[in-house]
């Protein structure tokens, strides 16, 4: 029996394709309510404000988030389904994005009957994978899966902490830019580390990097 989807949230920034993907999931599933957001963290106060919804879809390039973090962010938020479309359509990435807790992958501007094989495939309680391309051998990316795995772990406020010192912050100014006290943060950092199994802040920040799709696609590029 297909679980029917009724109500689904679009991440996405830019509004004519969240209008043209609206139309296009109503026609081709039940969803008749469609709730949009601009970035990761409009999506993420949305859902902690009690929307419901069953199905989320996921853009992967957004403003205010970069490679697998949004995803990883998103997983930790919601029990629904997240199917991502994207238009970097490539083999690696989609193996990261189903061994981060993807429901599917969907390239962009896929015509109409891909997004109604996708939506058939989710409601049955499968993986929606499009044709021509495939999973990758999970030895080819153990190292890497092992890091999405690390970082699964940490809580949407960690996360973001992450994403802070990524961009070179200091604990005080993350402790503003997050309204809470400094030794909140380090309390948090500390924690970071412990989960991702690193020494230093450095370290931390090489580690989130390593799921930054930059890398994956640097990954799949042949040695000259």
């Amino acid at each position: 029996m297909l679980k029917q989807f009724h109500a689904a949230l679009i991440i996405d920034d830019h509004p004519l394709f969240c209008d043209a993907l609206s139309m296009t999931l109503q026609a081709v599933s039940s969803i008749s309510s469609m709730h949009t957001a601009p970035t990761l963290q409009g999506a993420l106060d949305l859902l902690s404000q009690g929307l419901e919804v069953d199905l989320v879809v996921l853009d992967l390039t957004l403003p205010d988030v970069n490679g697998l973090d949004g995803l990883l962010r998103l997983r930790n938020a919601t029990t629904s389904p997240i199917i991502v479309v994207s238009s970097m359509a490539d083999n690696r990435i989609i193996s990261s994005v189903v061994r981060a807790g993807a429901a599917g992958f969907i390239p962009k501007h896929s015509q109409r009957d891909v997004f109604q094989t996708a939506m058939t495939t989710l409601q049955q309680g499968q993986s929606f994978i499009p044709d021509g391309y495939m999973l990758l051998d999970e030895s080819e990316s153990a190292s890497k899966d092992d890091t999405i795995k690390r970082l699964a772990s940490l809580t949407n406020q960690q996360a973001r902490i992450l994403q802070l010192i990524c961009e070179g912050k200091l604990n005080k100014q993350i402790a503003y830019d997050l309204s809470i006290a400094e030794t909140t943060v380090k309390a948090h950092v500390t924690a970071i580390m412990r989960k991702l199994g690193v020494q230093s802040r450095t370290q931390a920040v090489l580690i989130a990097k390593q799921t930054s799709f930059a890398n994956v696609l640097h990954d799949a590029t042949p040695p000259a």
